[in-house]
């Protein structure tokens, strides 16, 4: 249902509550619920939500390094909070409880709020737009799943964990009916939430699924993706387990992907990475100018912008170059190898052509994620970039381009460069204020005492 400001208080007659929430640096929501009546109230000036959400990190730990919304002289003011009509939904696993994402703004100059990952992505959008693209997106998420809660995981140090099923199991038709009612409640309940899944399926290790969530507007698969990685850890709870986005939780398994698909449509709405006739054409076959461009900006930004897409310590042991993992700057025509795969005729049609980033692991940003990429595909496509490395192809597997970052640290010291590419798409303030989170990420880990290390060095050392 499309809501306004004139009819939304007939929408909630019968409500007497409503669940607002902001999206977090590392993509986790952070809300409330509200009194109808005060919801009601606020809908045209927007309401204060705590700055804090951006001055601490996933565990509510404040930032260790100088970021604006924390430290010790920060008196962490209220930013102000929009509520976006558009993104109202019911919750069926809660009473159908009526929810909306917010923006955040500056609440002197109702500007954008530079760490919102919503509005990181708007503008992604808009920029696009300029050009007369609509951006689409979809995204892919791979997760474990465990027969554990929070407090048994707590209890069991986080090891020893018991999967919800046994075996590698992908695309089985066995697994899922040994957990019957969540796999037909995540898909019904995920479709009435307005988070529509196209497939959904057993993936290859103990208790992994993977699902890929509808393609849609950039903005909107934005939202669905992250709402899909709450949605589906509550959803879980519901049937006694929970669900982990981490990416790389076993060392000898497969890590959890969050690829991501892209595509544009010009201003007659056809695919602008498709050839519809001769002017389209570029040097590669079934692949338009536009499509080069893009692919052009996205791969010669890619070390500038991995920590968007790789954002934590744990991400780096899935980019370790097996299980189809990529470690470099690289491309192929329906190739799993590369960081990006190319989705052209005769696989696809010209209307389905598109972009996968295979780089991201379920543990990424959706919103920032997104932006990222389409930021570079527009700078691409603005200053007209040609590809930095040919295509990887079967005869020619080690046609790579440069290495990845291959730790978190070395992916910050790329992007906080003064000439980094992520700065010019994205512009310096998020990037000093992300690089700071991402640098107390860091800090975090090189202060951790690991298990390995108790293992390795406790009696022998």
């Amino acid at each position: 249902m499309h809501l306004t400001k004139d009819n939304i208080a007939n929408v909630l007659a019968l409500d007497s509550k409503v669940k607002v929430a902001a999206v977090d640096i590392d993509g986790v929501l952070r809300g409330k619920v509200m009194h109808k009546d005060k919801f009601l109230q606020i809908i045209q000036d927007g309401f204060g939500f705590c700055s804090v959400i951006f001055g601490w990190d996933i565990q509510d730990v404040v930032y260790t390094t100088d970021v604006e919304f924390g430290g010790d002289e920060c008196q962490y003011p209220d930013m102000v909070a929009k509520v976006d009509l558009s993104s109202f939904r019911r919750i069926p696993w809660e009473n159908n409880l009526a929810f909306f994402l917010v923006s955040l703004e500056h609440p002197e100059t109702r500007a954008p709020l530079y760490a919102c990952p919503r509005g990181c992505l708007k503008q992604a959008v808009t920029d696009l737009a300029e050009l007369g693209y609509t951006a689409y997106s979809g995204v892919e998420f791979e997760f474990f799943c465990f027969k554990e809660n929070a407090t048994s995981v707590v209890e069991k140090a986080h090891a020893k964990l018991a999967p919800l099923t046994v075996g590698m199991c992908g695309y089985s038709l066995l697994r899922p009916s040994q957990n019957q009612d969540f796999y037909d409640h995540a898909f019904d309940w995920l479709k009435e939430f307005r988070v529509d899944m196209e497939s959904w399926h057993t993936e290859t290790g103990p208790g992994v699924f993977e699902a890929a969530i509808g393609y849609q507007e950039a903005m909107e698969a934005g939202d669905r993706a992250t709402l899909f990685k709450t949605a589906m850890k509550q959803i879980a709870l519901k049937h006694g387990f929970m669900a982990s986005f981490m990416a790389k939780p076993y060392q000898q398994l497969p890590g959890c992907s969050g690829h991501m698909h892209f595509s544009l449509k010009d201003s007659q709405g056809r695919n602008a990475f498709a050839i519809w006739d001769d002017a389209d054409a570029s040097d590669v076959p079934h692949m338009s100018k536009t499509m080069v461009a893009f692919l052009a900006g996205v791969l010669r930004a890619l070390p500038s912008i991995l920590a968007i897409l790789a954002p934590t310590i744990n991400s780096y042991k899935r980019l370790c170059g097996n299980f189809w993992a990529p470690v470099t700057v690289s491309w192929g025509i329906e190739n799993r190898l590369g960081a990006v795969r190319v989705i052209v005729p005769p696989t696809a049609s010209k209307s389905s052509s598109r972009l996968e980033m295979r780089v991201s692991g379920a543990d990424v940003n959706p919103h920032l994620a997104l932006a990222a990429v389409l930021k570079c595909g527009y700078w691409g496509i603005k200053t007209n970039q040609t590809l930095p490395v040919a295509a990887m192809d079967l005869k020619n597997r080690d046609n790579h381009g440069q290495p990845l970052a291959r730790t978190l640290q070395e992916a910050i010291v790329a992007m906080e460069q003064k000439d980094s590419l992520a700065r010019q798409v994205l512009g310096n303030e998020f990037i000093d204020h992300f690089t700071k989170t991402r640098r107390h990420e860091w800090q975090m880990w090189q202060q951790a005492v690991t298990s390995y290390e108790l293992e390795r060095y406790l009696e022998l050392v």
